[in-house]
């Protein structure tokens, strides 16, 4: 028993000391709370060499977010942290339970929530960056080129700021449902392709009933009405951050089509912007550290 005891105690003590050699912290905030649940993120913050400056890191992936990816998310962001920027990785309210009209208000809370509390945080509220991969990008197209300005009458004071970022980096986003892969084939109206891709759940929008007392689906024109709505494409403003864009010429899952063309329309509004595009790269590949590097070259650029 003394001999368990004393093993216990070493592991722990190893443990303890690896977190100690780490070149960052890492502590899980609540930024929100919706139907009786937590909405948390990530801070990740170098030990040294701090910026002041912050990077969100969208947790999400089929439009699923999860505490073990953003574990992960946190862990590999040391380009950004060597680099001096303070890390959040947020999580979002999943699909099939949040739709993605719901999971973007999550993360644009989450933009509100961190400007609010910068002071804390040791951040510059007029320096975030945001950056997301395949669904995660998506969001953050959404947060990043939507409407943000704040929410007017609430009582609660974090929406009392904007939800505004300063620059944008994706990786192979989804960016417009209505003209997937090719002009006129409309994503969205087709369930089985919904469903075999495993993302049915988050088109399903619903709203309140008060006469049934419950969640419903929209009718069938209101859901590409939503489609359209939150397909960032379409939100593109000359006013809009500057946007990075990284995307494979292999790309099996989300056709490159859809970066190239988010990136005519900003072009055609004037926004600073750029695609990379990774030759042989797929829907993700093994090594992105040089292209995270290019990534963080924009957030330099760009949040100086």
């Amino acid at each position: 028993m003394k001999f368990i005891s004393a093993f216990l105690l070493l592991i722990a003590g190893i443990s303890a000391h690896a977190q100690d050699t780490l070149k960052y912290t890492s502590t899980e905030i609540i930024y929100g709370r919706k139907d009786g649940m937590a909405l948390t993120m990530l801070q990740v913050t170098p030990r040294s060499n701090a910026n002041g400056k912050a990077i969100i890191k969208v947790v999400s992936g089929n439009w699923v977010s999860s505490y073990k990816r953003a574990q992960r998310f946190a862990e590999t962001s040391q380009v950004y942290l060597d680099a001096g920027y303070t890390v959040f990785a947020v999580m979002h309210g999943a699909q099939p339970m949040y739709a993605i009209d719901e999971q973007v208000s999550d993360l644009k809370r989450a933009v509100r929530f961190i400007r609010y509390n910068a002071k804390t945080y040791k951040i510059d509220p007029a320096h975030i960056g945001i950056t997301g991969y395949s669904s995660g990008g998506h969001l953050t197209l959404n947060v990043a080129l939507t409407d943000n300005t704040p929410v007017e009458d609430s009582k609660d004071p974090i929406d009392s700021v904007s939800a505004r970022v300063q620059a944008v980096a994706v990786f192979f986003s989804p960016t417009d449902f209505l003209n997937w892969g090719q002009k006129g084939f409309n994503a969205a109206k087709s369930d089985l392709l919904l469903r075999q891709a495993g993302v049915a759940g988050a088109f399903d929008f619903r709203i309140w009933s008060d006469s049934v007392k419950l969640m419903i689906p929209v009718t069938p024109a209101r859901r590409l009405e939503l489609a359209k709505e939150v397909s960032p494409i379409y939100a593109v403003s000359s006013d809009d951050p500057p946007v990075f864009i990284v995307h494979g010429d292999k790309d099996l899952l989300v056709p490159l089509q859809q970066s190239q063309s988010l990136l005519q329309k900003l072009e055609e509004a004037k926004v600073p912007c750029q695609l990379l595009i990774k030759p042989g790269g797929g829907h993700g590949w093994v090594d992105a550290t040089a292209e995270e590097k290019q990534c963080l070259a924009w957030f330099d650029k760009y949040l100086k």
